[in-house]
């Protein structure tokens, strides 16, 4: 029986929201599926979005990590720059086909486009064996120019062709009859995959009636306008004789993972506070453990794991910290992660708390009134928050006029007892991508966390 094969766009379709790090997890929870491959919008941003997309990459085991290079050759050395360390990987043509959205979106006529869909699949076929060209809008696109595109794309290279109905308006029998004529055109020189959109509610149905209709592959989403993951397996392994196809995908931990990614996708934000509210993973950091025998390259590894990105002296001292630690006990990813604050990026403090006073119960809004010293001069801030030490946090904010994304926040105990010493370790994401992290010790689980939300914050500005 056939294997359908799944191409995921859920990170295409993502909420503007999602935080740098949630992108991250909803990659890795995609993989546990087993899914074929794992798309990926254009780089925009060359930082962060070629950071995202280098985090990614090291995050994936099983999937196809799949760029959409855009429209230029230069827009394909940046996805490659950023994509080429990945384990699976692949280059992604995406282009409309249609007249109206060839206007509208490239601004170039008919002929020129097939120009560019053979200069860009050329391209991209001299970097990566893996070249996918994606037709958008092609069921409104005049049959003979389609043609002409896909015969280019192939020509050029492409090892896979996938159609869309991005208007999403056709019935089923339409879509099995208009897979059945790409079918022909391609003849087996590449494999076959077609898209489906939900904008009237029949993209899964279409995406079953292309399956039988002779399609590979499907572009699929968890969350999105495309057809679901979920709807699609359903129908396939329901009705595998009748369809002559079954999904390439685990089933077992298909409800699991999608409901993760959901959650992720659906969370509520207070309205008072811009820092990610999202759900986490207990298992989001898998690394292992680091014992004495391990060398720097596998602490390195690590550390990049975690989403850091070390000088080469700053990993030198982490790596020092890491063997006399190891000595003790193995290192988990929470110790490594301890230690990069506590090691990397040591620098003088150009802020420095002087006081802080909170209010919070279960019958008033949370608020704090922070003082820090910057350039000699102290500074206040005052704020209301979704809790005590999100209320520091945007005061703060307030006071340094600036907001970064808050990658992670932990607390633990490092100390036993009532006079008990609190640990909080705060990631902050810069401007630039890049990971900063701050430790802070007291009493205090409030304080920890202001003075580690500090410490991360004067690495920042240090650099800048």
């Amino acid at each position: 029986m056939r294997k359908i094969d799944y191409s995921d766009k859920t990170l295409k379709n993502s909420r503007i929201g999602l935080s740098f790090r949630e992108k991250v997890e909803t990659a890795r929870y995609l993989d546990r599926l087993e899914i074929e491959a794992i798309e990926l919008p254009v780089i925009e941003n060359l930082q962060v979005d070629s950071l995202l997309v280098k985090s990614i990459a090291a995050a994936l085991s099983n999937a196809v990590l799949t760029i959409d290079v855009g429209w230029t050759e230069e827009g394909i050395d940046i996805a490659w720059a950023a994509i080429e360390n990945a384990l699976k990987k692949r280059l992604q043509v995406v282009i409309p086909v249609s007249t109206v959205q060839m206007e509208y979106k490239v601004h170039k006529k008919p002929p020129v486009v097939l120009t560019l869909i053979d200069t860009l699949v050329k391209k991209c076929k001299t970097l990566c064996d893996d070249v996918e060209f994606v037709a958008e809008d092609a069921t409104r696109a005049e049959r003979e120019y389609l043609k002409e595109a896909i015969e280019t794309a192939i020509n050029a290279g492409a090892s896979k062709i996938t159609v869309n109905d991005d208007a999403g308006t056709m019935m089923p029998p339409e879509s099995a009859e208009f897979i059945g004529y790409v079918k022909e055109i391609v003849n087996g020189r590449a494999a076959l995959g077609a898209g489906t959109s939900n904008s009237l509610g029949m993209a899964d149905i279409c995406a079953v009636e292309s399956v039988i209709a002779g399609a590979d592959r499907l572009s699929v989403a968890v969350y999105g306008d495309s057809a679901d993951i979920q709807g699609v397996t359903r129908i396939l392994l329901g009705c595998s004789e009748k369809c002559g196809a079954e999904p390439n995908v685990k089933n077992t931990e298909l409800q699991r993972n999608c409901d993760f990614i959901c959650r992720m996708n659906d969370s509520d934000y207070d309205k008072r506070t811009p820092f990610d509210a999202g759900v986490r993973a207990k298992d989001e950091f898998n690394i292992g453990e680091l014992g004495v025998g391990d060398d720097i390259s596998v602490v390195a590894e690590a550390v990049n794991k975690l989403g850091y990105d070390l000088s080469e002296e700053d990993m030198k001292n982490v790596y020092e910290k890491v063997n006399r630690e190891a000595a003790k006990k193995n290192i988990t990813a929470r110790d490594l992660d301890a230690i990069v604050a506590s090691t990397a990026l040591q620098v003088p403090p150009t802020y420095e708390l002087v006081s802080y006073v909170i209010n919070s119960g279960n019958i008033i809004s949370a608020t704090a009134n922070i003082s820090l010293k910057y350039n000699g001069e102290v500074l206040s801030g005052v704020s209301i928050g979704d809790g005590p030490i999100d209320a520091a946090f945007l005061a703060m904010e307030g006071i340094i006029g600036h907001h970064y994304e808050l990658d992670d926040f932990q607390i633990d105990a490092v100390t036993e007892g009532r006079e008990a010493l609190g640990e909080a370790l705060i990631r902050l994401r810069a401007d630039n991508g890049r990971l900063y992290s701050g430790r802070g010790i007291s009493t205090d689980i409030i304080g920890a966390s202001i003075r580690g939300y500090i410490n991360a914050l004067n690495k920042i500005v240090y650099e800048q």
